[in-house]
């Protein structure tokens, strides 16, 4: 089980893109559109700094479901692979099994 406090720093970011996202946007093609002023493009950066770091979405750590590791994780199914291969060898995943050859 990976730290609480890890877990919940994550779930505080993923909460801050959430409520960012649409300023951040606006700014972002203002920023990158040609067609506008130089210094307004330059303003819309400016703005785009003063927002908070983790309320962008490269800051997010990709962490299991159930234990919260975050090494080892499935983008499909959202789990480590330590998690998929515990409920998978318990029968909670349809369809899969171990591999024997």
């Amino acid at each position: 089980m990976a730290k609480l406090s890890q877990i919940n720093r994550n779930k505080k970011r993923e909460k801050m893109v959430a409520q960012y996202a649409a300023k951040r946007a606006a700014l972002k093609a203002t920023a990158d559109d040609m067609s506008v002023a130089p210094e307004d493009r330059f303003a819309a950066r400016l703005k785009l700094a003063e927002l908070p770091r983790n309320s962008s979405k490269v800051r997010i750590h990709h962490r299991c479901e159930l234990s919260g590791r975050p090494k080892g994780y499935y983008r499909k199914v959202k789990m480590s692979r330590i998690a998929l291969r515990d409920l998978a060898n318990f029968g909670q995943i349809p369809g899969m099994t171990k591999a024997s050859w």
